[in-house]
């Protein structure tokens, strides 16, 4: 078993263990079971970082064996710098999830921990899998999880959500598996991407194979106009349901199209690429105004998710270097920017049982230690200097207007539009007088709350102040894959 196989299949290992041993009697237990194996997982993942070779825009720690001989499906993975920072985030933040549910989930609590790092597992398997069927696998089997985390612990309207959410993402899947069948049948009976990226496709096969990967990620990410199961979900969702949602499984999506849609079909992105950008935009802009007016902190959250993503599938469609780094590093920065914020918003919600900004007030007064938290979190979602959330947004928004002035106008509109309302929010939850009864009697956050609030934090300033190791690993994978978009291309 390589790295790869020991990262994904660690964090399973230990939820399948956990789903057939735990009780609620056993949750101390449990508790701690979960933990070894969250950080178990994390540990498995630090060698793909101090081993990989900077520099290569080569697979590294390649594991393949045949699966499937029948129809020539390989157990194929392998890491870039593409994917490599996307696996340490899952693994973390996976050790963050276990830890901010430890006091808070007191039923079932041997299946939410054994759902958790299942999911875990399997994300590492979309990011790692280098085999077309072998990723239509992994990509399918995170919904199952998932569903059953929004759908057991998630609030009044928990089943409706997981519905709305299984539906969305289950039939942009189905035209995504048609196009793996299509590609398969092209390349002579081959399923290992390295082959699809040769594939001499015609114009109208490349377009066809490009709305039906469009669906799939599309809905994943998700861009305007398939975004609205998103914020039903993260209301209904569980406080480490929403941190996992929005931190890495929306990043499955923008990852598909680096993966496939880009090298597999060259010249159908370059022809749509219009078309993708002008729905970025309006996810920045439309989505931002329409999180201005949200009431529910979660809500409010997850319409800013949908209007951050929008900057990372602009920044894969202008096709330059700077673009597509600040896309990924946007992919980081906002995991741990968006899981910080569902966490505070969970901070809240364990104490008051409610979301709504009315309900809050003064917070401050109350909660100081918090509340110095929150607001860094607030800055880093407005995209302030100095925090993570700053670094992708500028570098897209530098080559979106390399590219064409007005993009990156309109695109550099949205920190305005995130300045407006994280603030806004900011300011009626935390400050002033306390709003009431609740808030007075507020508590500060224990020990437990504190370290998950830390390294969030230490998290958001250490990629904002110092980004380099992030961009020095993606930067020739990177240049590797527009180099073959634009060779493709030509040819």
């Amino acid at each position: 078993m390589g790295l790869l196989s020991l990262a994904i299949w660690t964090p399973i290992f230990f939820g399948v263990v956990l789903l057939a041993l735990g009780r609620d009697d056993q949750a101390a237990m449990v508790r701690w079971i979960a933990l070894l194996g969250a950080l178990a997982g994390l540990a498995a993942t630090v060698p793909l970082y101090t081993g990989f070779e900077v520099g290569s825009a080569a697979m590294q720690f390649v594991e393949k064996s045949l699966w499937i001989e029948r129809f020539n499906i390989h157990y194929h993975l392998g890491v870039d710098g593409i994917s490599l920072w996307l696996i340490l985030l899952t693994a973390f933040i996976t050790v963050i999830v276990v830890v901010a549910g430890w006091e808070v989930i007191t039923e079932r609590v041997n299946q939410y921990m054994g759902a958790f790092l299942i999911l875990s597992g399997l994300m590492i398997g979309v990011f790692a899998a280098q085999d077309g069927m072998l990723f239509y696998v992994f990509f399918e089997a995170t919904l199952i999880p998932m569903y059953l985390i929004i759908g057991i612990w998630g609030g009044p309207n928990k089943i409706y959500a997981a519905f709305k959410f299984f539906l969305y993402t289950l039939l942009g899947s189905l035209l995504l598996l048609i196009a793996l069948i299509y590609l398969y049948v092209q390349s002579g009976g081959s399923f290992a991407l390295a082959d699809w990226y040769k594939l001499p496709l015609g114009a109208t096969p490349q377009t066809l194979l490009f709305f039906a990967f469009f669906a799939a990620f599309a809905v994943k990410v998700p861009m305007w106009p398939v975004h609205t199961w998103l914020p039903d979900v993260h209301v209904e969702a569980p406080t480490g349901g929403s941190a996992v949602l929005a931190a890495i499984m929306l990043k499955l999506g923008a990852y598909g199209f680096l993966r496939f849609s880009l090298p597999i079909l060259p010249d159908a992105s370059h022809e749509w690429a219009a078309f993708m950008i002008g729905l970025s935009l309006v996810a920045v802009i439309y989505v931002g105004l329409v999180a201005m007016v949200q009431q529910d902190m979660k809500k409010l959250v997850a319409y800013s998710s949908v209007a951050h993503m929008g900057f990372v599938t602009l920044g894969f469609f202008v096709f330059s270097d700077l673009g597509v780094s600040g896309a990924l590093v946007q992919m980081i920065a906002h995991g741990f920017v968006s899981a910080a914020m569902f966490l505070a918003i969970g901070v809240l919600y364990d104490r008051v049982h409610s979301r709504d900004i009315a309900a809050y007030g003064g917070v401050v007064n109350t909660m100081p230690r918090f509340a110095a938290f929150a607001l860094l979190f607030t800055m880093a979602n407005c995209g302030l200097p100095g925090t993570a959330g700053f670094v992708g947004e500028w570098m897209v928004i530098l080559a979106a207007v390399k590219a064409n002035f007005w993009i990156g106008l309109l695109a550099a509109s949205a920190l305005i539009f995130g300045a407006a309302y994280s603030l806004w929010m900011f300011k009626r939850v935390y400050l002033g007088e306390p709003g009431n009864d609740d808030v007075k009697a507020l508590s500060d956050i224990n020990a437990r709350e504190f370290l998950v609030m830390a390294l969030l934090a230490l998290a958001v300033l250490f990629m904002g102040v110092y980004p380099k190791p992030f961009t020095d690993v993606m930067d020739p994978s990177v240049a590797e894959l527009l180099r073959h978009v634009a060779q493709s291309k030509l040819n």
